[in-house]
């Protein structure tokens, strides 16, 4: 299965304490930190609710 890199680029500072717990989930700790999730609907749903404050790549 596919695999794509999302990464934190925005602080979820400020955000509603449900988008906080969808980048905590996502495996996201720091600013600028990245991890290599699979393509699966529910995590893309997962990083469709937080767009605003990553950015996704395909990884290898």
């Amino acid at each position: 299965m596919a695999k794509m890199k999302v990464t934190l680029v925005k602080s979820t500072i400020g955000q509603k304490p449900e988008k906080k717990a969808t980048v905590r989930s996502l495996g996201l700790k720091k600013l600028h930190s990245s991890v290599e999730i699979e393509d699966t609907p529910v995590l893309r749903g997962m990083v469709a609710a937080v767009s605003h404050l990553v950015t996704v790549e395909e990884a290898n």
